[in-house]
């Protein structure tokens, strides 16, 4: 049996792991992808303290990360997590497809999957001109125009990267303000190739085999935009699946929007469950308080730890 079993390796996980493997436990660390999380999508990362450089990426901030914590003993493992129960003893299963492995305590840093939009032939389209990651797509539609969907930090951050790329970006926006830095929206402003067009939002997609064009309700009248990709930025839905029963309810507290309910500690419902980052109640969503969640959810199961093997 292992001390704590962490599931996911984005900031929150893997700040997790360095900090409960640097202080003796024997730390299993899980992630049905590639370490490093969402935020290895960004184009570029100005926020975070110490990274002073220009055109620091999301991939270049979380490339050490993984290594760092292996330093200290914790082992990464590229599994995915299927479920988690909870022992008689007070200890935790952890279930995979073909295996099982019992820990201590468990610490659930999932994140979260980016939200579909809603509008007509999505789904039909992603993959085939309707993307979620500039930086993974944006190179397909060089000197091309395209289409950026939202109004968040996320949304406006990409138009800007495409922009760089693509000859003209149609940022679509429900609203007639941003939700974004103000220093964000600046740039983007006065970006001569980005076109906003606010108070607005798309009806459709279409094409035959790939995008040709978007239909957008603006202001009562519909406009119809010739574009070849449409890059949807409207939020994340937690990856909440694993604290899930046989009956799909969760094993722990959650509200209306699945996220985990937890208190200044990282703790859930259940002892010996902690939830951090972006899956749990009130998450910035931004990579300084991910890490800062796993390293509080981290401190304290050392201490529950300690306290589990006394009185076992």
């Amino acid at each position: 049996m292992i001390d704590v079993a962490i599931i996911g390796a984005g900031p929150a996980g893997l700040s997790a792991g360095l900090y409960a493997s640097r202080m003796g436990l024997k730390t299993n660390i899980y992630e049905k992808l590639n370490p490093g999380g969402q935020i290895v999508l960004s184009s570029e990362i100005e926020n975070y303290p110490g990274v002073c450089g220009e055109n620091m990426s999301g991939i270049d901030l979380m490339s050490c990360w993984p290594e760092q914590v292996k330093k200290f003993g914790a082992i990464i493992e590229n599994k995915e997590v299927e479920s988690i129960s909870k022992n008689e003893d007070g200890s935790f299963t952890i279930f995979f497809a073909d295996s099982s492995i019992k820990a201590i305590s468990v610490i659930v840093a999932t994140g979260s999957h980016p939200r579909k939009a809603g509008f007509e032939n999505e789904n039909e389209f992603i993959g085939k001109g309707i993307s979620t990651c500039a930086v993974c797509d944006g190179f397909f539609y060089r000197n091309k125009e395209v289409a950026v969907v939202g109004g968040g930090n996320t949304a406006l951050e990409e138009a800007l990267y495409l922009s760089k790329i693509v000859s003209k970006v149609y940022l679509i926006h429900r609203r007639d303000t941003f939700r974004a830095a103000p220093n964000t929206i600046k740039r983007v402003e006065s970006t001569n190739n980005i076109e906003l067009i606010l108070n607005s939002n798309v009806k459709k997609v279409y094409g035959t085999q790939f995008v040709e064009g978007i239909i957008v309700n603006q202001e009562n009248q519909e406009v119809d935009l010739k574009v070849d990709g449409v890059f949807v930025f409207v939020g994340n839905d937690r990856n909440n699946g694993i604290l899930k029963d046989k009956n799909q309810e969760f094993i722990c507290n959650v509200n209306s929007q699945g996220e985990v309910l937890v208190d200044i500690q990282m703790k859930t419902s259940i002892d010996g469950l902690y939830a951090v980052g972006d899956i749990r109640v009130s998450s910035p969503k931004q990579v300084i308080s991910s890490a800062g969640d796993g390293a509080v959810a981290a401190l304290e199961v050392v201490k529950y730890v300690d306290k589990f093997k006394v009185n076992n």
